[in-house]
């Protein structure tokens, strides 16, 4: 019996032999099972088998598969040379994760948010939409994740409330590198998410860094965004409740200069720093946000104006912020109509209109 050092769990697991090992943990947790997965074995089969309290943990290789987890206390993990890639092209099931697009699904339903799933130290990539895709989940934790050159996201979250989202690289995604939304489905109000965090990611080469759409309490800390079209968005429509009560704080934002072009939903992006529109009641806080630079109706530092559909962006505080070197200006504010909005103590240059900084 050989020892292995296993990355994220509490304690030292035997592996069994050379095919798929089945490992109880050490003494104290006696009913949980670390299934170890190996280069060219089935990590879904592995979930499959995994009772709550259970890791799956895949091992340095190449696995050219989808993974589905819809089980309370699951936790997927791997070192950073395990990667999940899409399978070769053939049918696939419809509605299935692989069918959607996607690499790794953690999917509850409407009655019954699957609870406490962690993902780890894996790599996806190459998929057609979402590198990491959850829906309807409850103290969902994704941790040292690397999401690169997916098509839509690279990590994303709906329905979901409780989450934390930390240490994440996601970079070169075809839209955010993290996204989180109420629903994407369907124009509905603004849900709480009952304290979910995003903290201490590395953003980079996307269309925008960090999406925020129709949620409550959240808190934005300590990410690195550099070389996006566009770092942070928070984004409300016209329903009720607003989007909004969002701590923006902490944040390293620089040089967000790619160019992307315009969408049937959004105006072409370059030089955009943290945006607000259609959000209420947010903080935006100790952010150290220069070089930004664009020509785009989104340019700037930090930047409030009327959602799409246009609502107002109101009562929101914009306080203690290190900005410099932002085009058109640090500080840009469209939104005429906006109520309640201040600014506070930021280090800056140049706003507009002139006299915020």
């Amino acid at each position: 019996m050989t020892k292995c050092h296993v990355l994220y769990l509490a304690c030292t697991a035997a592996i069994v032999g050379t095919g798929l090992g089945a490992a109880p943990a050490a003494a104290g947790h006696p009913h949980h099972v670390t299934h170890v997965v190996r280069q060219g074995q089935s990590i879904q089969k592995a979930v499959d088998a995994a009772a709550p309290g259970d890791t799956v943990y895949v091992t340095a290789g190449t696995y050219r598969e989808s993974v589905t987890v819809a089980t309370d206390g699951v936790t997927l993990a791997g070192g950073p040379r395990a990667v999940l890639r899409p399978a070769p092209v053939k049918k696939k099931a419809v509605g299935t994760c692989a069918a959607d697009g996607n690499g790794i699904c953690v999917t509850g339903t409407k009655d019954h948010k699957v609870k406490n799933v962690t993902v780890a130290g894996l790599t996806v990539t190459g998929f057609t939409r979402n590198g990491v895709y959850a829906t309807a989940t409850d103290k969902l934790t994704v941790r040292q994740v690397t999401a690169e050159k997916n098509g839509v996201w690279g990590i994303a979250t709906e329905a979901s409330e409780r989450t934390v989202l930390r240490g994440n690289t996601a970079r070169d995604n075809g839209d955010a590198g993290l996204f989180l939304a109420n629903t994407v489905k369907e124009e509905q109000g603004a849900t709480d998410t009952r304290g979910t965090q995003v903290l201490g990611n590395r953003l980079e080469g996307n269309r925008i860094g960090v999406t925020v759409r129709r949620l409550r309490d959240l808190t934005v800390a300590r990410n690195q965004m550099t070389g996006n079209c566009a770092a942070v968005f928070v984004v409300g429509d016209e329903n009720k409740p607003k989007a909004g009560r969002v701590t923006v704080r902490d944040n390293r934002i620089v040089a967000n200069n790619k160019s992307c072009p315009k969408t049937a939903r959004l105006d072409a992006l370059q030089g955009t720093g943290i945006v607000l529109t259609g959000a209420e009641d947010s903080v935006i806080t100790r952010n150290v946000i220069r070089d930004n630079a664009g020509t785009s109706s989104l340019s700037g530092g930090i930047v409030l104006l009327k959602s799409f559909v246009g609502t107002t962006s109101d009562r929101n505080r914009i306080s203690d912020n290190t900005l410099s070197g932002n085009s058109p200006a640090d500080l840009v504010v469209t939104d005429t109509e906006g109520k309640g909005n201040t600014f506070e103590r930021n280090s800056c240059k140049a706003s507009k209109p002139a006299g915020l900084c």
